[in-house]
């Protein structure tokens, strides 16, 4: 019963985790993510070490456990009723750091009733340890059938059941009768308030962003989405919203119903451009969307379309679904053929060639509305990506990406920087011939609405294409800013013409540099020199600063990290009057939890990014990662006795060989990940589990046996024990991040496999002081 009990308060916490990075990704941004993994880790640290005062045996306890549960249930109801009232809000410091302390509170409640279970089977810490990663990487699972079924306020609350239920089987192991079917009780309470939701939407989203959500007809969500449909107005047409920021309409006009008149002008503007060299061209689409892109291929003459689409919401429910009759049947026309998956992907394992591939503001709520996705990971743009793209077109093929316009320019000219580099790679020598770039609304430059569409040929533009190019311009009223043989005085003209890019590079006011898979940060335009000038001086009103809103932000979140860490420090000394232990060696040893807690969290944080390229989003790779250490980390605890066995040499050598496995995961994961493009999800998920494994597998061996092995030389350095290592996984959640932008993903993967490597070098120090004294 004690295991069933630790399993279920800890499958309600990841559960409970993960649906807050869903809700804070609507509410807030999509790199609020790794908030929710920031608080969870506070709470769950605070907790362990406020157990303490909660300490008691047998009966007691389990009584104790069970009411601790049955609160958690009704704070986590609390916690998130606060959260979506402050959606409101912008995020400000203040905004965040209540979010954070509010959401915190029943990761703190689970902290203590986990630690209070571990306390009270220290002898069994191993068994109870796996079950607690177990129930875990249970919550992993059922996260995303919560997700698909409940949405994410729904989500939430079904972190709430599971806290119930486990207070009844606590109170059931303290034979309290009437508690134990209070604890019952509550939790039919909670799925009656979960089904009642549903229909009144009482605890949900309202606002979202510092604003008020809009006239919705229809809303789902599913395990990494909120899509929201907006009706036509007597100015605009449908509008589909995905996790109440970006946008794509969807095309009311019947194309059969349309003259020539109509389908020129279709194409005249906007997006429209390239079909304008390539009329009828065989076209792949990335994120078809509402379908505007689509309707301008079949308008070009095109008869053959692939609409690639991530999102099944957008692609089956709306577009081929319930509201097919928007659109006149428009993903059901002859000639289209829609797929329903990540666009790189899609590229990756396809054998075809393509004459046009286009992508039009494809995650533009990356950029926009205060540069939600400016921190987050998004391999569709990047070199290696760049070269997928190129590949797969045939000799005349061209690339069209629509990006928003900025003077100077940083998006776009970002992407003359990839595509200039992946054409080197593929041999081309004269990239500066590959390239025409048009804007549209020049007028709106200075705030948003320019759009900037860079057309890029598989090889060397022709004078005759030029001409064209020139010609559809002119009739699309475009201001043509880079082409071949054309000499404005533009940033596109000297970047492609500059015999030394780095030097560009270097003098430019934004980072344009080239982004790789292993650094796919392509919205974070900022330079390392002017972070801190940004910071300071940016104006909340100028695009600049919506652009780039994420630095701040990132500074806010560090600074509240900062704040939870001093706090989870501070616990010990101040709330239960524990002092560092003088016992020589002990505070040596204690430096081994701050390696782990940083360790760890670093080699998640990391794969998470890491492995999106491979699973196509970050919700699969935040749960196919998360679950996969959990187990690997449970298994790895519960033999962890057997193969240490309380000798030092022992963990020395599974210290060692922990941070050879990293090492080795940090470069061998990019090659795993190229090579298993072509496979189906579900047998992606299976290679990213087998290539976390073996490192989470080891990583859960080092955390009990250090624990058995401070239990036996000085137990009460155990509570600080747990405070450093929560206190370093707090950090290193946001440290994470900065590591992963300035220095890639593989170098914070390295560094994890350095702090076990301190982690030895801490366990060899006090051994060996160990064995100086008793000789």
């Amino acid at each position: 019963m004690l295991y069933a009990a630790v399993a279920l308060t800890t499958a309600a916490t990841l559960v409970l985790e993960l649906s807050l990075t869903r809700i804070f990704s609507v509410v807030f941004y999509y790199h609020f993510a790794f908030l929710a993994i920031s608080i969870a880790l506070f709470g769950l640290g605070a907790g362990g070490v406020i157990s303490y005062y909660f300490s008691s045996h047998g009966d007691a306890l389990f009584r104790k456990l069970g009411a601790l549960s049955a609160v958690n249930a009704v704070a986590v109801v609390f916690s998130l009723a606060l959260t979506l009232n402050l959606a409101g809000r912008p995020p400000s410091f203040l905004t965040l750091a209540l979010v954070y302390f509010s959401t915190a509170v029943p990761f703190l409640f689970s902290g203590i009733v986990i630690s209070l279970a571990i306390a009270e089977s220290i002898q069994r810490v191993d068994r109870v340890y796996f079950f607690d990663l177990l129930g875990a990487a249970a919550g992993c699972l059922l996260v995303i059938p919560f997700l698909n079924v409940m949405g994410g306020p729904g989500a939430v609350l079904g972190s709430a059941v599971l806290f119930a239920a486990a207070s009844a089987v606590w109170f059931g192991m303290a034979r309290a009768t009437s508690a134990r079917a209070l604890g019952v009780a509550l939790s039919l309470a909670l799925v009656a308030l979960i089904i009642a939701n549903k229909g009144t939407h009482l605890i949900d989203i309202h606002s979202a962003k510092g604003g008020a959500l809009g006239e919705e007809a229809f809303v789902q969500w599913n395990s990494f989405s909120r899509i929201s449909l907006r009706p036509a107005t007597a100015k605009t047409d449908p509008i589909l919203v995905i996790d109440a920021d970006a946008t794509t309409g969807i095309p009311t006009f019947d194309l059969d119903q349309l003259n020539d008149n109509d389908r020129a002008a279709l194409i005249k503007h906007g997006p429209g451009f390239p079909y304008r060299l390539r009329p009828g061209a065989k076209t792949l689409i990335i994120g078809a969307g509402g379908g505007w892109d689509v309707a301008r291929a079949l308008a070009s003459g095109s008869k053959d379309v692939t609409a690639v689409e991530i999102n099944p919401i957008i692609a089956d429910t709306v577009m081929r679904g319930r509201f097919r009759d928007l659109s006149h049947g428009l993903y059901f026309r002859p000639g289209v053929r829609v797929v329903v998956e990540d666009g790189r992907s899609y590229v990756r394992r396809s054998q075809e060639k393509y004459q046009l591939i286009q992508a039009t503001l494809v995650d533009t709520w990356a950029s926009t509305a205060a540069g939600a996705y400016a921190l987050s990971e998004n391999n569709i743009y990047t070199t290696e990506a760049f070269v997928d793209y190129l590949s797969h077109l045939t000799p005349d093929g061209v690339l069209s990406f629509t990006r928003w316009g900025f003077d100077p320019p940083r998006e776009s000219l970002r992407l003359l920087s990839l595509a200039r580099e992946a054409l080197l790679r593929l041999g081309e020598t004269q990239p500066a011939r590959h390239f025409v770039v048009v804007r549209e609304e020049t007028q709106k430059l200075g705030g948003w609405g320019a759009t900037d569409t860079v057309v890029i040929s598989r090889k060397p533009f022709q004078v005759e294409e030029l001409e064209r190019a020139a010609l559809a311009a002119a009739q699309g009223q475009f201001e043509i800013v880079y082409m071949p043989g054309q000499a404005p005085e533009s940033a596109f003209a000297e970047f492609l013409n500059s015999a030394d890019p780095r030097k560009f590079f270097a003098s430019y006011p934004y980072d344009v540099t080239p982004v790789v898979d292993d650094r796919p940060f392509f919205f974070y335009t900022v330079q390392p020199r002017d972070v801190w000038n940004f910071k300071r001086t940016a104006s909340k009103e100028s695009a600049d600063f919506k652009v780039n809103m994420a630095v701040p932000t990132l500074f806010s979140l560090l600074a509240i990290s900062l704040s939870a860490t001093v706090v989870t420090l501070a616990l010990p000394p101040f709330l239960l009057g524990t002092r560092l232990p003088r016992t020589p060696g002990v505070n040596v040893f204690l430096l081994y939890f701050l390696c782990l807690g940083a360790g760890y969290i670093l080699v998640q944080v990391g794969m998470i990014q890491k492995l999106v390229l491979l699973l196509g989003h970050p919700t699969y790779a935040l749960t196919v990662v998360i679950f996969s250490m959990l187990v690997s980390s449970g298994l790895g605890s519960y033999v962890s006795r057997s193969l240490v066995r309380g000798e030092d040499r022992r963990l020395c050598t599974a210290l060692g060989v922990i941070a050879g496995v990293i090492a080795l995961l940090a470069y061998a994961a990019s090659p795993v990940v190229t090579a298993a493009a072509g496979l189906a999800l579900p047998l992606k998920a299976l290679v990213a589990v087998a290539l976390i494994a073996p490192a989470g597998f080891g990583m859960g061996i080092a955390f009990p046996s250090g624990l058995m092995r401070l239990e036996h030389w000085q137990p009460k350095a155990i509570r600080w024990a747990w405070s450093l290592n929560a206190a370093s996984s707090v950090l290193g959640s946001c440290a994470a991040i900065f590591l992963a932008i300035y220095l890639g993903l593989r170098n914070t993967l390295l560094i994890g496999a350095g702090l076990y490597l301190l982690a030895l070098v801490t366990v060899a120090i006090t051994s060996a002081r160990a064995r100086q004294a008793s000789a």
